[in-house]
């Protein structure tokens, strides 16, 4: 899952040469802010996974019945995320794109899904935007990504180096202002997912609804 590299400029170099380690960088299991909202998805239409990395995410939704798009910069997440599907024995659709280039679909699938999307600060809100475009009326997007404390928590449990590419409930209440609030909160946590995401973490995560 895409939190952003270290250095920004060679972001695709950065993707690539993490997801061809050994193993899954995040883990073979699905977010687990997402599988939280196991009642509030649907288990029919479509659904989309922007920076979908190694497909965990990707993967689950559709084994929940879902038509699933995971959107992805690197060649080698998604060559993983093709691996996770055929050994769950379901179909993802991958695409190799930069979400800033890619034509993102509009109000066309059910279920929007960023788990630890940290995109930079002149794209972030721009790319909410798109992403809340996509959903199709009634349609829900989980969010879930590291809070500006998440820098005292980076060296144990990852994130991004720069407080303006952090999340809080307030810029995401801002940057999906079109979407209905159904849950948004920040909280402590603790990440096991993979040898990345692991240990205590500061969070935003919520669920919103398009009218």
């Amino acid at each position: 899952m895409a939190e952003a590299p270290t250095d920004p400029s060679h972001p695709a170099a950065f993707w690539d040469a993490r997801y061809a380690e050994p193993g899954y960088a995040y883990g073979e299991e699905p977010n687990a802010w997402l599988v939280r909202q196991s009642e509030r998805l649907p288990t029919e239409g479509a659904a989309l996974v922007p920076a979908a990395g190694e497909g965990r995410d990707a993967v689950w939704l559709a084994q929940r019945g879902l038509r699933v798009t995971a959107v992805d910069l690197s060649r080698e997440g998604l060559a993983k995320t093709g691996r996770l599907a055929a050994s769950r024995a379901v179909e993802v659709e991958t695409v190799h794109a930069d979400l800033q280039d890619w034509t993102w679909p509009v109000e066309g699938v059910d279920v929007v899904a960023l788990s630890f999307v940290h995109a930079s600060p002149l794209f972030r809100a721009e790319m909410h935007r798109r992403a809340a475009g996509a959903l199709a009326p009634g349609g829900l997007l989980v969010i879930e990504g590291f809070h500006v404390g998440q820098l005292v928590y980076r060296e144990v449990s990852g994130g991004p180096p720069r407080a303006d590419m952090l999340f809080t409930a307030d810029l995401l209440r801002e940057d999906f202002a079109g979407l209905e609030v159904v849950e948004l909160e920040e909280a402590e946590t603790v990440l096991r997912e993979g040898i990345y995401h692991d240990g205590p973490a500061h969070v935003v995560h919520g669920v919103f609804r398009k009218a």
